[in-house]
């Protein structure tokens, strides 16, 4: 049977893969609330400017100081960077909570803006929990749908109490949410000779249940709260979806033009000092890079291309995708959680005597070319970038090596031309040109239409003849060969929790 073009609603299908797979129990799994409200609590530790924190299920809702200079407010960096570390921080603690469950697949989550109300909450879980009932009850989940949809709240109560279930009586934080909130505490740093201890300020995070995060006397109370956020002179009622939906950032791509997602490893200096990365490359970081590069390839059916040098990595979506209707934030923060994610669960594979220390986060950023010439020209930039650096950090980490200190071998580097340095390397015995071609052009992944096939080479991506040579049906179509040469990266929705 032929593809429709409606073939794409297909990705959308992986929502319930994760707590399938891991089997979650349902309605709630505590273990897993356990695990996500751990993660919330570090990212709040994390980042100072972050003053609330609300979740339930699968979702947390992150709330920056209303004057925060967080990135200078940038929302792709804001958004990939919350979401990157919350993925690192899961994986890393998985262990803590299921000691005896392997994770299988690695989570993802988008960035997406939610309302604080614990409305939400409260009606998602009474949903959830009378479906569940009904399903244990015998009903297939299409029968217990159905008879849910449009019942009252008295009905499902009604459920409820045939069932023998008190609703009120389950955990707050299945009925409620869990916020996180930042109080004011002192800790013992150290004691003086005379015995006396030596004390330090600091914010704590801690999980607090509340039946209405709403009202005005659980906001007024918080007095962190009410410095950063205000305080509430009346209480909420009803929150309208709309409402809170109009303060969301719009922001859909361009249609019918190259997507290409750049990731880029966040403080990743220190990150390779801490972790000690062998200089100027490291091939073990580097073949790590690589393999979470292709394995976001194979999971997303839309992605086709990439390439990558030292600690970023580009993914080009089709031009005709709709993946996520276009939404930048969505398509961004996917593919920075999944990649984050494998970086974490693959450590070992490639660094089987050294330890993760902490958790490491990437950011990314969305940007459209509008025609095939163009996204190849970024490619190209890119690949020259890539050879300008590791030339650059050759000479530099020789010089150090030589005797000389960072500051002097930089000093030594200003001005010397790409001839220069290769004079310089020759002095050491080296010959650039002789150095791996994976060092010099770093990597690139094509992807079939298929999905099914991944190639990774090292090789020069901006002579015609790489183009030229890919087969038919790999990439993008061309503007004057008509060759069908497909482009593309990143996919899927919106998290693979649920």
């Amino acid at each position: 049977m032929a593809n429709s073009k409606y073939e794409y609603v297909k990705l959308y299908e992986v929502t319930t893969r994760f707590s399938q797979v891991h089997e979650f129990q349902k309605p709630n799994d505590e273990e897993a609330l356990n695990l996500m409200n751990s993660c919330a609590i570090s990212v709040s530790e994390a980042f100072p400017d972050i003053v609330f924190s609300y979740g339930f299920s699968d979702e947390y809702s992150f709330v920056f100081k209303k004057m925060s200079k967080f990135y200078q407010r940038r929302a792709s960096k804001v958004g990939t960077i919350i979401v990157s570390f919350f993925s690192s921080v899961y994986v890393m603690k998985w262990r803590q909570f299921f000691p005896h469950k392997e994770l299988m697949y690695p989570p993802f989550i988008s960035c997406t803006c939610y309302t604080l109300c614990i409305r939400r909450s409260h009606t998602n879980n009474l949903h959830n929990t009378c479906l569940w009932e009904l399903i244990k009850s015998g009903k297939i989940e299409s029968e217990a749908l159905g008879l849910l949809k449009d019942s009252s709240k008295e009905e499902k109560n009604d459920l409820f109490r045939k069932c023998g279930i008190n609703y009120q009586k389950l955990h707050p934080m299945f009925r409620q949410g869990a916020s996180i909130l930042k109080t004011e505490v002192f800790e013992v740093l150290k004691h003086n000779d005379n015995g006396s201890p030596v004390r330090r300020f600091r914010r704590k995070s801690s999980i607090v249940h509340s039946k209405n995060i709403a009202d005005r006397r659980f906001w007024n109370k918080h007095a962190h709260l009410q410095k950063e956020l205000g305080s509430f002179t009346k209480d909420i009622g009803k929150v309208e979806p709309d409402y809170i939906r109009s303060f969301q950032f719009e922001d859909k791509l361009i249609p019918s033009t190259w997507v290409v997602v750049r990731i880029d490893g966040c403080h990743f200096h220190r990150f390779s000092e801490v972790h000690e990365f062998v200089k100027p490359n490291d091939e073990q970081a580097i073949n790590l890079m690589n393999s979470c590069a292709v394995a976001v390839l194979k999971e997303f059916q839309d992605l086709v291309f990439s390439y990558g040098v030292s600690d970023e990595y580009s993914f080009v979506l089709k031009k005709d995708s709709q993946f996520c209707q276009r939404q930048a934030s969505e398509i961004v923060s996917v593919l920075v959680s999944f990649f984050t994610s494998l970086y974490v669960m693959k450590w070992k594979d490639f660094f089987p005597r050294k330890e993760l220390k902490y958790p490491p986060c990437f950011d990314g950023r969305a940007v459209c070319y509008p025609s095939y010439e163009i996204l190849r020209d970024y490619l190209s930039w890119r690949q020259v970038d890539c050879h300008i650096n590791n030339q650059y950090n050759t000479c530099f980490w020789e010089l150090v090596e030589s005797g000389k200190t960072k500051t002097e071998a930089q000093n030594a580097l200003k001005g010397p031309q790409t001839g220069d340095k290769e004079k310089l390397l020759r002095q050491f015995g080296i010959d650039y040109n002789e150095l791996p071609v994976m060092f010099r052009y770093k990597n690139g992944e094509c992807n079939g239409n298929s999905g099914k096939r991944v190639v990774v080479e090292h090789c020069n991506i901006i002579e015609a003849s790489f183009w030229d040579a890919l087969p038919y049906n790999s990439f993008w179509v061309t503007a004057d060969a008509g060759k069908q040469w497909g482009s593309i990266f990143l996919a899927i929705e919106r998290s693979t929790f649920s």
